[in-house]
C-alpha cells in the first residue's frame, strides 16, 4: 500500500476509534438470528403483509424466508429515475425465484439540480439529502425486512439514501443504479452554445434546441457530474454490482444486473452463511477508496460535502485536509465533461471504472483488503458484465484503455495529482475542482467585485462592467443562510470573460458541483459568511489571491479588514417551500461537516 493512503488512513481510524465503535455497537444491538420482524406482534405482522398475495403471507408469517426492502427515488419527471418505474415488478419477480419475497418500502423525492438551477428551488437542494435520509429511515423503521435495495441515482439522493441506511447497518444494503441516457449533442457543442446565448448571439429557442438535444431520453445527464460520480462512488466502497454504473437504461444487460442485485442482497442476509451487514462493509477503508476514485477521476466537488456527512453516519471522521493529503499521490486517470469533451458512454466503452480499478490496485493505490458485497477483497470489482448466451455473466476488465484521451493508466495519467485541491488562508478553507481548469489558471491576484446574487452578477455583466481582470466574491450562500445552492448561471458568463482574454475566478461559500466548468472556482468556503466568515468582509477593489497550486485562498490584509462590519444579505426565507426549512438552516453544520443535520448524532 502506498505509504501516504495508508497514513491517511490510519489517521482517520484513529480520530475515528471512539464513533466508529459506538455507531457498531449502536447498530449491530439490532442484528439478530433470523427475520427481524419475528419480533413483531401478531397484529403488527399482520398489517405489514396485508397486502400481500396468500403465499407470500405464508412465507412472511415464518422465520425462514428473506423479505427484501425496496426504497426508490423513482420519479417520471427526472430522467434518470423514471427507469426505476418497471423496477418493483422485476425486484419481486427475482426474489421469488430465490424463494423470498421483495416489498416496497418506501419511496423518497428526488430532485434535479438541473432543473432548478437558479431559480429559488434550488435553495431546498442540499436539504433534500437529509430530507432523503429521514424517508430512507422512515420506510425501514417498520422492521420486516431481512436486506434492502436503495434505487436512486443523481445528486443528493445517493448520499440520502446512503445516510438513512447506515443507521439501519446491520442490514444488507445493495444499491441499484438506472444507467446514463445515450450520448446526445456533445458536451463541448452544448457550453459552446450556452455561451453564445449568455453574449446575445442566439435566441432561446436555438438555446432550448441544443438543451434538449443533448438531455434527450431516460438515463443520467452524461456528463461526470455529482449524479455519475455517485455511481463511481457506490462501485469503489463495494456497494454496487461491479461495471453496472454506466449501463443504459431499457437493455437486456441492465435488467439482469437488476435481478442480479437482489440475488447478491439475498445472499447476504444472516439467514445465510455469509451475513455481510452495511455497518461492516461501510469502514474507514471503503471511505479513503472513496476519496481516492473521486480524485483519480475528477469527480464532483459535492462530494467533499457528501463523504464527510456519509463517513460521520457510520461513526467515522473525516475532513479536507485528508481529501488533499490524499490528492497528493492520486494520479488523474479520466478525463470525462467538463473535464475533457467525451461523456460517460465514451468512458465505459474505454473500460470503465474496472480498468481505473484494477489499475490503481496493481499500483497499491487502493484498499484491496476490503469488505463488499461480493465477499472480501476488492478485487471482485475489477470485473465487466456481459449477456452469455442469454444470462448474466462476467470477464477481467481490459489491461489496457482504449482511448488514451479519456483513459489511463497510472503511468500515464493526465495529472500526477488529484483533480480537488484544498486552498486555505485568511479567507477561510475552500474546494477548487482544478481537473476542468487549464494549468495557466490555476492561479489568480486580482481585485474583487463583490456580489449579492447570480441575478446581480449577471447584470453587471450585461452592463459591460465586468470587462477586466477581477475575482468575484459571492458570499450568503452557505448552508445557514439559505441552503447552500449551486451556482452556475455563473458558469457561462465567467466562461466568456475568460475567453476573450481576462483573468477571473470565483469566490463563494456556496456551490458549484461536479459540472464545475473552466474557470477557476474557490467554492464551499468555510466559515461561511453566516458563521463569521472573513467572506462577508471582503470589499470592491480588495486583492484576492486564489492559488490552487500553492493551496492559498486570501484577502491582502490591511488594517481595516478584520475590524469591518460583515456585509450579511438576506436570503429570501419564503416561496417555494423554504419557509419549511428554517429549522434546517439554522442547525446546518458547515461544509467541512458535512453541511449536515446529523453531525452530531
Amino acid at each position: 500500500m502506498n505509504p501516504l493512503v495508508e497514513k491517511v488512513t490510519q489517521r482517520i481510524a484513529r480520530r475515528s476509534k471512539d464513533s466508529r465503535s459506538a455507531y457498531l455497537e449502536r447498530v449491530m444491538a439490532a442484528a439478530n438470528d433470523g427475520p427481524t420482524r419475528t419480533g413483531l406482534s401478531c397484529s403488527n405482522l399482520a398489517h405489514g403483509f396485508a397486502a400481500c398475495g396468500t403465499a407470500d403471507k405464508s412465507a412472511l408469517s415464518g422465520d425462514v424466508v428473506a423479505n427484501v426492502a425496496i426504497v426508490s427515488a423513482y420519479n417520471d419527471m427526472l430522467s434518470a429515475h423514471q427507469p426505476f418505474e418497471t423496477y418493483p415488478a422485476l425486484i419481486r419477480d427475482a426474489a421469488a425465484r430465490q424463494g423470498a419475497v421483495a416489498q416496497f418500502a418506501g419511496g423518497v423525492p428526488a430532485m434535479c439540480d438541473g432543473i432548478t438551477q437558479g431559480q429559488d428551488g434550488m435553495d431546498l437542494s442540499l436539504f433534500s439529502r437529509d430530507v432523503i435520509a429521514l424517508s430512507t429511515a422512515v420506510a425501514l423503521s417498520h422492521n420486516m425486512f431481512d436486506a434492502v435495495l436503495c434505487l436512486g441515482i443523481c445528486d443528493k439522493i445517493v448520499p440520502g439514501l446512503l445516510i438513512g441506511a447506515l443507521s439501519f447497518g446491520h442490514l444488507p444494503v445493495v444499491f441499484v443504479p438506472a444507467g446514463p441516457m445515450t450520448s446526445g449533442l456533445g458536451n463541448k457543442e452544448k457550453a459552446r452554445i450556452r455561451e453564445e446565448y449568455a453574449v446575445g448571439n442566439i435566441g432561446r429557442d436555438e438555446l432550448l434546441a441544443a438543451e434538449s438535444a443533448a438531455y434527450h431520453s431516460p438515463g443520467t445527464c452524461t456528463f461526470y457530474g455529482t449524479a455519475n460520480t455517485n455511481q463511481m462512488l457506490m462501485e469503489f466502497m463495494g456497494l454496487q454490482l461491479p461495471g453496472g454504473s454506466f449501463i443504459n437504461p431499457g437493455t437486456e444487460l441492465r435488467d439482469h444486473l437488476t435481478a442480479e442485485g437482489v440475488n447478491t442482497a439475498l445472499n447476504n442476509t444472516d439467514l445465510g452463511d455469509d451475513y455481510r451487514p452495511l455497518a461492516k462493509i461501510l469502514d474507514e477503508k471503503a471511505i479513503v477508496n472513496g476519496i481516492i476514485g473521486l480524485l483519480a477521476t475528477g469527480g464532483s466537488t459535492n462530494h467533499t460535502i457528501h463523504l464527510v456527512a456519509i463517513a460521520a453516519a457510520a461513526g467515522i471522521k473525516i475532513d479536507w485536509q485528508d481529501f488533499s493529503d490524499l490528492s497528493d499521490v492520486i494520479p488523474q486517470l479520466s478525463r470525462v465533461y467538463p473535464n475533457g469533451s467525451a461523456d460517460v458512454n465514451h468512458f465505459q466503452a474505454a473500460g470503465g471504472l474496472g480498468f481505473i480499478m484494477s489499475d490503481m490496485l496493481d499500483n497499491q493505490l487502493l484498499h484491496e483488503d476490503v469488505n463488499t458485497i461480493l465477499g472480501p477483497g476488492l478485487r471482485r470489482f475489477c470485473k465487466e458484465p456481459h449477456i452469455d448466451d442469454g444470462a448474466l455473466a462476467w470477464k477481467d476488465t481490459q489491461e489496457k484503455s482504449l482511448d488514451e484521451s479519456i483513459l489511463r493508466s497510472c503511468r500515464k495519467p493526465f495529472n500526477a495529482e488529484g483533480g480537488l485541491q484544498l486552498v486555505a488562508g485568511n479567507l477561510g478553507r475552500a474546494i477548487v475542482k482544478v481537473s476542468a481548469v487549464e494549468p495557466q489558471y490555476h492561479s489568480i491576484e486580482a481585485p474583487a467585485k463583490v456580489f449579492q446574487s447570480q441575478q446581480a452578477f449577471v447584470d453587471a455583466f450585461n452592463r459591460g462592467d465586468l470587462e477586466q481582470d477581477f475575482v468575484a466574491v459571492l458570499s450568503c450562500q452557505g448552508p445557514r443562510a439559505n441552503g447552500m445552492p449551486e451556482l452556475h448561471k455563473l458558469t457561462p458568463y465567467l466562461g466568456v470573460l475568460q475567453n476573450r482574454g481576462f483573468k477571473v475566478a470565483l469566490v463563494t461559500d456556496g456551490r458549484m458541483s461536479g459540472a464545475s466548468g473552466k474557470v477557476l472556482a474557490a467554492i464551499q468556503v468555510s466559515p461561511e459568511a453566516m458563521c463569521g466568515g472573513m467572506i462577508a468582509k471582503v470589499r470592491d477593489g480588495d486583492l484576492i489571491t486564489v492559488d490552487a497550486t500553492g493551496g492559498t485562498l486570501s484577502i491582502a490584509t490591511g488594517d481595516d479588514i478584520e475590524s469591518r462590519e460583515a456585509s450579511l444579505t438576506a436570503a429570501p426565507q419564503q416561496g417555494m417551500g423554504r419557509e419549511l426549512f428554517a429549522v434546517f438552516r439554522e442547525s446546518a453544520g458547515s461544509a467541512e461537516t458535512g453541511a449536515s443535520l446529523f453531525a452530531g448524532v
